[in-house]
């Protein structure tokens, strides 16, 4: 298939998933069609499968790449010390990486739904193995007696969508910088496990 005058692999690849991220997380991922995210990028629909076999796929390569990406920088993170200063570490860290990515952070909870159940089985272990570091850090704490609360795995699951949220209403430049909202929510996250 010839390419269209103008465009390069090396411009076009990362405009479409750039521009799907965008409409999945605006529209939703069911209310997109190929022949949107083509007109949007400017090229004929049929050109976008030269960089993806499908929607379902690029839905997937959008989700599985924020994963990645952000299991490889929690790796990178500091981790140690105790409960206490591991949760804190956590829950800045979550902050600091989601905010300039709040699309990312949307599509990645938000539209698990639409993904084939092969697909939401990796999305799902990969998701699991973030959630799993904040349940052990928590279990950590009660076992030390520095955290009380009755189960970990949901209060896993509350602080990560309270973290969430962040990228919902936080704009730069706003009334609190972003380390005055990590203050605050780490404040809020520590009273929550009843440290």
């Amino acid at each position: 298939m010839a390419r269209t005058t103008g465009s390069h692999s090396d411009i076009t690849g990362p405009r479409i998933r750039e521009t799907a991220l965008r409409l999945f997380a605006a529209e939703g991922y069911a209310a997109v069609s190929m022949r949107k995210i083509a007109a949007e990028v400017g090229v004929q629909a049929g050109a976008l499968y030269n960089y993806t076999p499908d929607k379902q796929s690029l839905l997937f390569d959008l989700m599985r790449g924020h994963m990645d990406d952000l299991l490889a920088a929690r790796a990178d993170a500091g981790q140690g010390g105790t409960p206490t200063q591991r949760l804190q570490e956590f829950t800045r860290f979550h902050i600091t990486y989601h905010e300039d990515r709040p699309h990312e952070i949307f599509i990645a909870y938000m539209e698990l739904r639409n993904l084939t159940p092969e697909n939401f089985e990796v999305i799902e272990a990969l998701r699991g193995r973030y959630e799993d570091e904040l349940s052990g850090i928590l279990q950590d704490g009660v076992a030390s007696g520095e955290f009380t609360l009755i189960d970990p795995r949901i209060a896993t699951r509350a602080i990560i969508s309270m973290l969430n949220g962040v990228t919902t209403w936080y704009r730069r430049g706003g009334r609190l910088s972003l380390a005055e909202v990590e203050a605050i929510y780490w404040d809020m996250v520590r009273k929550a496990v009843g440290a």
